[in-house]
């Protein structure tokens, strides 16, 4: 496998990362729009084709008042022929790596129960609710577990609400 680090995701990327399926992330009922990410890791088999992806954007949260900004992870994806084999657990740890330059103390995701585990064999802890995210028609409580990872050795997640400023990645 061959890591590549790429830009936005155009149509086409995305499209050959989600393998045909309708709705790779499982969030289509959840009625949420998510920010574009602007960088992205991802693996490539030795035909060229991209098997595994994660984004990352910088963004900034308020956290009981106060502003800071964090690596945000999204649309962490294994094309469906490809899972099972540990392509998840090494595209995020390179993402996470690779958010380690980026500047913020924190890494911040938004997942679904049934990955909340997998997130915690990684490192990743829950930001206890409410976290609220903006959305076209306002700000709103974020129905995804929020979980946060330190990118700097002494970073401990603040105590009290979550805002992020933006939309969800």
């Amino acid at each position: 496998m061959e890591l590549v680090e790429l830009g936005p995701l155009t149509a086409e990327t995305r499209a050959e990362l989600e393998g045909g399926e309708v709705d790779p992330f499982d969030v289509q009922g959840l009625a949420l729009e998510f920010r574009k990410k602007e960088r992205h890791v991802a693996l490539r088999d030795p035909e060229g084709r991209l098997v595994a992806s994660t984004g990352m954007v910088l963004a900034d949260v308020e956290i009981a008042h106060e502003r800071a900004q964090v690596v945000g992870l999204g649309g962490v994806l294994v094309n469906h022929r490809y899972r099972g084999r540990g392509f998840g657990r090494g595209i995020v740890q390179t993402a996470l790596t690779r958010a380690q330059t980026m500047g913020p103390d924190f890494a911040l995701l938004f997942c679904l129960t049934d990955r909340v585990g997998f997130y915690e064999r990684l490192g990743f802890s829950r930001v206890p609710p409410p976290v609220s995210v903006e959305q076209p028609t306002g700000v709103t409580e974020m129905p995804l577990h929020t979980m946060w990872y330190p990118l700097a050795e002494s970073a401990i997640w603040p105590a009290g609400p979550t805002r992020l400023c933006g939309l969800p990645f």
